[in-house]
């Protein structure tokens, strides 16, 4: 089962049917004892980065943040997406500097001026680094929604874009996963994508 993770700034409903279309049974929660039943777990995000922290840290009491963090020790195959990759880093300078989650040492930044049009908005393609959470669809297109991101290429970039310069698209450490765009919004790729983590199992990739 797929918990996907309700607090209040999730894009649930298009992700849930997308899993539900590749017969993936999924649950939408904000109950940290149906995080810890599920064998897979996916924090998804929209909005303003310090208003999502808050939520998700006053979900279930604190048991929420709790129950995640449990899944990523016990390395169940965890994907945050768009928002839901940012809040793993270490923070972000939107409206000021607010504290992430702290699984990835980097901070998320609003795109320059230089770069284009902020929001990026579109289909950028993707270049992957070896991630099987990408098997079958490197170098795809996909759809992206965001005025901020993780500048520049780590160890743990999984895949990567450009948008004015190289930015961190996804991360992978272990069975912990981040996707800076939409698989469920990107069409036959992004179903891949999902897939692909669907059928990912906790003794790893």
């Amino acid at each position: 089962m797929i918990a996907i993770l309700d607090y209040g700034c999730g894009n649930l409903r298009s992700v849930s049917k997308a899993l539900e279309y590749l017969g993936q049974e999924t649950i939408v929660t904000g109950g940290a004892a149906d995080v810890s039943r599920a064998s897979h777990v996916i924090l998804p995000g929209v909005g303003a980065f310090a208003d999502a922290m808050r939520l998700f840290r006053q979900s279930d009491n604190g048991g929420l943040e709790s129950a995640l963090l449990e899944a990523v020790a016990l390395n169940k195959p965890v994907l945050g997406i768009c928002l839901g990759m940012q809040m793993l880093m270490s923070g972000s300078d939107e409206d000021g500097w607010h504290d992430g989650i702290g699984l990835f040492d980097a901070p998320v930044t609003r795109f320059p001026k230089d770069a284009g049009k902020v929001p990026h908005m579109g289909w950028n393609r993707i270049t992957s680094r070896g991630c099987p959470l990408f098997d079958g669809v490197d170098g795809a297109y996909v759809y992206f929604v965001h005025s901020y991101r993780v500048e520049g290429v780590h160890d743990w970039t999984a895949a990567s874009s450009d948008y004015g310069s190289a930015f961190t698209a996804a991360v992978w450490h272990g069975n912990l996963f981040g996707a800076q765009f939409h698989p469920e919004k990107s069409g036959e790729a992004g179903l891949r994508i999902l897939k692909n983590f669907a059928e990912m199992r906790t003794r790893g990739c």
